[in-house]
């Protein structure tokens, strides 16, 4: 690729900030000992807050959103990376203080990148993308504090997303029995289609409950937070765990301590953006091995670049399924 890019620009006007499609050239990237000729990125739900200013995701300006990409090197000035391999990188502050994956080439710091699992091509691992990744290591978590298909059935809430849809599909593989919370009863069906076996009405999480509730479930992954997590541990069974990762509902938690003191329930955070490479490693060669490629085909949409913005709106609102992958050069 040469001459001029386009990428998707965030900036601040008058202090309103403003997000656009434009041409770039390769002098107007940061520095970074690898250059990266990106094929695909996704739309997060932390992206969806970057693009409309819901959250002040973007530390400075100007800002080329996108906190996942997957692509092949076209230069490189570290040992570890030569052109030709292919690449993804998830978090590390894209879009918050380093420039991200919604452009078709990025300059990026080699201890960021991660090799892309032969089991998976490019658009595949923008399919996984953060939010499957972070919903490996909310598995990942889960079998580290005892949870095991045997003990009960999971729970899944906010699981149209993509966090939840991909820990349904890992987890239904594994052998849980998966619990799917939703507040759109029109996606049943597809989530059944993911593994889910029951479907939970996302009201019934989403008000205020006891303290302490009948014990239901032997573990969830909770993408919501305030309220309906406090729900769910009031209802985890004893010796049970939650791993949360998410906020779309909150960043409050109006619970109490009782599930801890009396029901010996774990909280496990779950962070995507600074994790150990390790934890990284392991997390994406799990998903090479776990997760279904044609489920994964199955809750993915690809999109153009120059709809990213308008596709941020949506995820924000709860109007996206599964997956949305971005072709940027379409």
């Amino acid at each position: 690729m040469t001459g001029s890019f386009r990428a998707v620009v965030v900036d601040e006007v008058d202090g309103k900030q403003q997000v656009a499609v434009k041409s770039l050239k390769l002098g107007d990237l940061p520095e970074g000992d690898v250059l990266v000729d990106i094929a695909y990125s996704t739309v997060n739900y932390k992206d969806g807050l970057a693009l409309t200013g819901r959250i002040p995701i973007c530390r400075k300006f100007p800002m080329v959103a996108g906190i996942d990409l997957a692509g092949t090197v076209a230069q490189s000035a570290s040992p570890e990376f030569k052109p030709g391999d292919r690449v993804l990188v998830n978090g590390y502050g894209l879009s918050e203080r380093y420039w991200g994956g919604y452009s078709q080439r990025q300059r990026l710091r080699p201890e960021w990148l991660v090799r892309i699992p032969g089991a998976f091509d490019a658009k595949q691992a923008m399919a996984i993308g953060t939010a499957g990744y972070t919903a490996m290591l909310c598995v990942l978590e889960l079998e580290h504090a005892g949870v095991r298909p045997g003990n009960g059935p999971v729970l899944v809430t906010g699981a149209g997303g993509g966090v939840g849809s991909v820990a349904i599909a890992l987890l239904a593989r594994l052998g849980y029995e998966v619990a799917a919370s939703t507040g759109r009863a029109e996606i049943a069906a597809y989530l059944k289609g993911l593994g889910a076996t029951t479907i939970v009405e996302r009201a019934t999480l989403a008000g205020k409950g006891k303290p302490i509730d009948a014990e239901q479930w032997a573990g969830a992954i909770d993408c919501v937070g305030g309220q309906t997590l406090a729900n769910v541990l009031a209802q985890t069974r004893y010796d049970g765990a939650v791993a949360a990762c998410g906020l779309a509902g909150g960043t409050d938690l109006p619970a109490t301590v009782y599930p801890f003191i009396l029901r010996d329930v774990a909280l496990l955070g779950v962070d995507s953006v600074m994790a150990p490479m390790a934890k990284r490693v392991a997390a994406w060669d799990r998903l090479a091995r776990d997760l279904d490629p044609a489920l994964l085909d199955s809750m993915t949409t690809v999109e153009p670049l120059a709809r990213t913005p308008e596709l941020a709106a949506d995820i924000v609102a709860g109007r996206t399924r599964g997956r949305v992958v971005i072709d940027v050069n379409a």
